[in-house]
């Protein structure tokens, strides 16, 4: 990676974090509510590695392959006191040890099948806890992955007893749309359908709000995120 690129990745990233900082300024949020997740699909491991020196704590990828060819070369991801690995692609049953040994966090629990896998797998691994995102197919898109937003309530209940998953919140990806406004009421019902728990002590781990890309997180960041997904903003020019 040369010095011409480093330069515009080091651009992007700024005014990345300016929009961020300015979606929550006119909500009254504190732009440090919010975590940029690099998601760092399309970009090779010096890509990555410059992120982690220019700040980044947080890097998404949504391959399992592509992280094991990429994640050794990385030297910056191994450190766990500064940056977390997510895990933000469809997940298989068959592949989730693999995944429970590269990544921090999981954006993609979609089935109580799933779910105990994890929990199985992560006390196999003598994991404490694994965080994790329940992902919620809120525009009820054939195409999307995720839990139908009516079996939510009640999946999430059989899953508090998975005593190796730590809940963080709920996750979505909305449908790509010309207008990031069209959006918004889905971010909005992902953000509703996580209110009811947070005055319960017992569901506090359903404050985060996994949502929001390139295209549209400032709308996302509006309506309540606390974790945005970005990659194509971060690698324009590049």
């Amino acid at each position: 990676m040369d010095g011409a690129q480093r330069e515009i990745l080091a651009g992007n990233l700024k005014r990345v974090r300016e929009r961020i900082a300015a979606a929550c300024l006119r909500v009254k949020r504190d732009p440090r509510e919010v975590t940029l997740v690099a998601v760092t699909k399309s970009v090779g491991p010096e890509v990555m590695q410059a992120l982690i020196e220019l700040g980044v704590t947080d890097i998404g990828e949504n391959r399992l392959q592509a992280a094991k060819e990429k994640f050794p070369q990385v030297p910056g991801l191994w450190d766990r006191t500064r940056v977390k690995r997510h895990f933000i692609g469809h997940l298989q049953t068959n592949k989730v040890k693999s995944v429970l040994e590269l990544f921090d966090v999981i954006h993609s629990v979609d089935s109580l099948k799933l779910a105990e896998e994890i929990d199985r797998r992560a006390r196999q691994l003598e994991l404490p806890t694994v965080a994790a995102f329940i992902e919620v197919n809120v525009s009820g898109e054939e195409s999307k992955q995720g839990l139908p937003a009516a079996e939510f309530r009640a999946f999430f209940m059989q899953a508090l007893r998975l005593t190796h998953l730590e809940w963080q919140g709920l996750m979505t990806m909305a449908p790509l749309a010309e207008e990031a406004e069209s959006v918004r009421p889905l971010f909005r019902r992902l953000r509703e359908m996580a209110s009811p728990f947070s005055g319960d002590e017992a569901l506090l781990r359903l404050a985060s709000l996994s949502m929001g890309m390139s295209n549209d997180f400032e709308v996302a960041i509006e309506e309540g995120a606390t974790h945005v997904r970005i990659g194509t903003a971060l690698f324009e020019g590049m």
